[in-house]
C-alpha cells in the first residue's frame, strides 16, 4: 500500500504561498477560514474554495499565453 497523499505539495517550500492563495480564494467566495484546522467547513464551502483556486489558476495560465 502506498503512503502517497494527494495533498502533498510537489514543492514543499511553496506551503506558505499556497496557504495565502487558499485564504484569498476563501475570502473571494465568502468563506471564513481560520489558520490551522478547518474541519468544520461544509463540503459545499470546501468545494467553493477549491473551485475558486482552480478558476484563478486557469485564468493565470490563460493570461500567460497572451
Amino acid at each position: 500500500m502506498s503512503n502517497y497523499s494527494s495533498n502533498k505539495l510537489v514543492v514543499p517550500q511553496a506551503k506558505d504561498a499556497m496557504d495565502r492563495f487558499k485564504m484569498e480564494a476563501a475570502n473571494e467566495v465568502g468563506v471564513n477560514l481560520k489558520q490551522g484546522y478547518n474541519g468544520d467547513l461544509t463540503s459545499r464551502q470546501a468545494g467553493s474554495i477549491g473551485g475558486q483556486m482552480v478558476k484563478k489558476m486557469i485564468e493565470s495560465y490563460e493570461n500567460s499565453l497572451k
